[in-house]
């Protein structure tokens, strides 16, 4: 399962781990993504949306 959110394209950003003498080892960061009910063409949904998402989702129903 990838870990990019259907709705805003978001997925995995690299970069670098700095320990205290500025060493540098590659890491990653994932977004957070959750499992949430949407309602798509008219029927109830389950989809990993990022929690961005799915905020913004809820503040457009919320102003209808």
């Amino acid at each position: 399962m990838s870990r990019v959110c259907p709705v805003t394209g978001k997925g995995p950003v690299s970069g670098n781990n700095r320990s205290h003498s500025l060493r540098a080892t590659r890491r990653k960061w994932n977004t957070n993504l959750q499992y949430h009910t949407v309602i798509v063409d008219g029927k109830p949904t389950r989809v990993r949306l990022s929690t961005r998402a799915y905020k913004t989702l809820n503040k457009a129903q919320k102003e209808r």
